[in-house]
């Protein structure tokens, strides 16, 4: 809609000026300011608007046009918001797809969570956040492939295949000292009983045997995360890159480091120059006893990403990581490509509550809550909608008792409620939103006009939430769209009334963006409550 706005423009200023919201509605729909081109003509800012308001004031697109010193203000016509919904229930949920000005090519990694355990609600608010992102970007048109780092190679899978080994030793009676380092937890007695009823007993009856049981099991854990994804909803990945086959590729890698002049000797150890580009010290890529750091493995993955060719890089990471962030796009400038391409986004923890009190740890993973305890406690679609609700890397502290509330304090009920109260009027009535583009809208209140407008908002909140990584914008949205619905639905009678057709088709276009926008939170927007 902003841009059928703008191009109204172009023929009189060479360009489609910017085109804003007031911040009082009564001045309008819209606002284009018009200083930077009266200054280019050598104009008086209020005497150019005015002007330049007389040439479109005539147009179908507008009730009214109003210039106010350097703005122009413009109240859309009711012809034009009933073309727009008539988009809207022709397109449902298509509307505002491929909307994005630029289009970009984007390769997206988000969960990358080690194969060495269960997924926890720390990856679980990177997974939703990830694949929010995904969704938005992917209906706006850009073309983007989700990838999945599976770090199978290094110190944490030998650990893994150790911690198996020694609580399988453990379950046979035999002899074991447990070392300072191992996994714990109830997954691992679980799943080294898995590993003795399908490899039998000889893996545990030697240490030689840790490594074929590091191999199993990660593998195993990798097939659990897969199935907590799919109980998230996560959208299907399309890449599982494996750091084991990529790190086939490190003396490549270092060689073009050692060429451009990246690495050097001292101690022993090799290190990457990193503090040319920003870090705060040099970091060891190659240790005394000739073993890469975890830094050479994600120098390695990065090459290969950049090679691939996409226009930008989305990495998404735990809090925890930031300290990598320069050390890896140095790396990425001594590698000859341009670190600004990619972006790292960090999501912190999320503390939970249950009636006030902090919510049990999970006695199968130690010291976290998993994702598949939040899931079976409260669903996935409450889960991701609370996910949503802020930045991604500001603490999340929420109380679960607070998703059975079915009233406004509750986010995501309030605005299921809303798509839900649409869908029972139309059941009702036995008739589909499709069914009233027919009707023209000619006598709307101007309630229903500012719900026709907000609606009409999803595709520039769209590119709002993705041009920011921000999807909490669209949760907002939808919360703000929700609750005007249900003011103006307690205030107006809409069956049985010399308006219904026209309100019964206002109310269809609230209720596809609803059920549109919550899809692509990941949500299913409920018919029935």
């Amino acid at each position: 809609m902003k841009k059928r706005v703008a191009e109204i423009f172009k023929p009189f200023l060479g360009e489609e000026p910017p085109v804003n919201l007031p911040k009082n509605r009564e001045f309008g729909h819209y606002a284009i300011p018009v200083f930077k081109y009266a200054k280019a003509r050598k104009r008086n800012p209020a005497e150019f608007a005015r002007e330049l308001g007389e040439k479109v004031v005539q147009r179908e697109e507008f009730e009214k046009v109003e210039p106010v010193g350097g703005f122009l203000n413009l109240t859309l016509s009711q012809k034009f918001l009933d073309q727009f919904a008539n988009r809207v229930l022709e397109e449902g949920e298509e509307f505002g797809k491929g909307s994005a000005p630029v289009k970009e090519s984007i390769l997206l990694e988000y969960i990358s969570a080690n194969p060495t355990g269960p997924l926890h609600i720390g990856h679980g608010r990177g997974a939703v956040f990830g694949d929010a992102l995904l969704r938005i970007g992917r209906h706006l048109g850009h073309k983007i492939v989700a990838e999945y780092y599976v770090n199978d190679a290094g110190r944490q899978i030998y650990l893994l295949g150790l911690s198996l080994w020694l609580a399988g030793r453990e379950e046979l009676g035999l002899p074991v000292e447990y070392p300072e380092e191992y996994y714990r937890g109830e997954y691992i007695k679980e799943l080294a009983k898995g590993g003795l009823k399908e490899l039998g007993e000889e893996p545990f009856r030697n240490e030689s045997g840790v490594e074929q049981l590091a191999e199993w099991g990660k593998d195993k854990m990798l097939e659990e995360i897969k199935r907590d994804l799919e109980a998230m909803g996560i959208t299907p990945f399309d890449n599982w890159v494996s750091e084991k086959e990529i790190f086939t590729r490190w003396e490549e890698v270092r060689q073009l480091l050692e060429k451009a002049g990246a690495l050097y000797e001292k101690e022993g150890k090799v290190w990457l120059k990193s503090t040319q580009f920003g870090d705060d010290k040099d970091r060891v890529v190659i240790r005394e006893d000739g073993r890469p750091t975890y830094l050479a493995g994600d120098i390695v993955y990065h090459w290969d990403k950049f090679r691939r060719g996409f226009d930008r890089y989305i990495n998404i990471w735990g809090a925890d990581h930031h300290g990598y962030i320069a050390r890896v796009k140095s790396a990425i400038k001594f590698l000859g490509y341009d670190p600004a391409k990619l972006e790292i986004l960090l999501a912190q923890m999320v503390k939970l509550l249950k009636g006030g009190e902090p919510f049990k740890m999970s006695k199968r993973a130690g010291n976290f809550i998993l994702v598949r305890d939040l899931v079976e406690e409260v669903g996935a679609d409450p889960m991701r909608f609370i996910f949503l609700t802020k930045k991604p890397d500001t603490h999340l502290e929420f109380d679960i008792d607070q998703l059975s509330q079915q009233d406004s304090s509750n986010p995501a009920f309030y605005i299921n409620y809303a798509h839900a109260r649409i869908r029972s009027i139309f059941r009702k009535i036995g008739k589909e939103y499709r069914d009233f583009i027919p009707v023209e809208l000619n006598s709307l209140g101007e309630e229903e006009k500012a719900l026709l407008f907000s609606a009409f908002q999803l595709p520039y909140i769209l590119e709002e939430a993705f041009t920011h990584r921000e999807p909490h914008r669209l949760t907002n949205y939808l919360y703000r769209l929700a609750s005007d619905f249900h003011s103006y639905y307690n205030r107006t009678r809409i069956l049985e009334t010399p308006e219904e057709a026209e309100r019964l088709k206002v109310v269809a276009v609230i209720a596809t963006i609803l059920k549109l926008g919550l899809g692509l939170l990941g949500v299913t927007a409920k018919e029935r409550m």
